[in-house]
């Protein structure tokens, strides 16, 4: 039987000093970890984690900036909050893991998987570019992605987006999406009040000022390509085409898939196609 979203089990795991993760989990078995991306939280993944957990222990984490969990200054690269991931690994006894990473959260999922190799077994990497590609530098001029610039400038965005949050996240959604349906007023009030919280706009912005760094680390770790099974999945309408031979920049064994009629929002625009192509890869055992 599927647990519900009252039944799932919600921790709070301090992973540096002063730093806390919160972290929801449901279901028994071989761990899959879930990391969200902008400007969502943890409940980006609350319809997946019931179907996934028939089967796995599954963990489904605020990322540093976002949520409950804790919004520090600093330490918005991809290889510290990769580390961070890997202490609250530890702290729950979670054993190696399976990644599952969407937006901002496959760029954190890749780093874990390159800086800890003997903690994750398989990462599942959703619809996001990777900084360091060689596609970096046409996506950071591309109008497409204008909001990246955008993120990265210091402080002007926040003074923009404050008060406007509902608009920000209305627009940001429906903007990357084919289908639109899912995003009702309640899906975009949810992460519009997560997203007002003090010190979150600044917080979940910093992932993006964070991308010149990340930009130097994955080359770096780029050099070692990741062994484990790697599955690129992405909308037709968004990075789904590209994502073959860019993860294959940074991985031996990758199968990319890329969804016909969808947009950035994989499990909200393809369901069940997300659910197929998940538990088709998700080992077992």
């Amino acid at each position: 039987m599927s647990q519900t979203l009252d039944e799932f089990d919600h921790v709070v795991v301090e992973v540096s000093d002063g730093v806390s993760l919160h972290a929801v989990v449901a279901g028994s078995g071989p761990t899959v970890v879930l990391l969200h991306g902008f400007p969502q939280t943890w409940y980006e993944w609350r319809h997946l984690m019931p179907v996934l957990a028939r089967d796995h222990r599954v963990v489904a984490v605020d990322m540093k900036g976002a949520g409950e969990s804790s919004k520090p200054l600093v330490g918005y690269d991809k290889v510290t909050m990769a580390n961070d991931f890997e202490t609250l690994r530890q702290e729950l006894d979670l054993g190696q893991v399976q990644v599952v990473g969407h937006d901002i959260g496959a760029m954190v999922g890749y780093a874990w998987a390159a800086m800890h190799r003997d903690s994750v077994s398989r990462l599942a990497f959703l619809d996001a570019p990777l900084p360091g590609a060689s596609l970096w530098e046409g996506v950071l001029l591309n109008p497409r992605t204008w909001h990246f610039a955008f993120h990265m400038h210091r402080d002007m965005p926040e003074f923009l987006i404050a008060g406007r949050e509902y608009g920000y996240v209305e627009a940001f959604f429906k903007d990357r999406a084919v289908n639109h349906a899912p995003f009702t007023h309640e899906e975009i009030g949810y992460y519009a009040r997560a997203l007002a919280q003090p010190g979150a706009t600044r917080a979940c912005l910093e992932w993006y000022r964070a991308f010149p760094q990340d930009v130097l680390d994955n080359r770096k770790l780029g050099k070692e390509p990741l062994s484990i099974p790697v599955l690129g999945l992405g909308g037709a309408g968004r990075w789904g085409p590209q994502l073959q031979s860019m993860l294959s920049e940074f991985a031996s064994d990758v199968r990319a898939v890329s969804i016909d009629r969808c947009g950035h929002w994989l499990v909200e625009e393809r369901f069940d196609e997300v659910v197929r192509a998940l538990q088709e890869f998700l080992a077992h055992d």
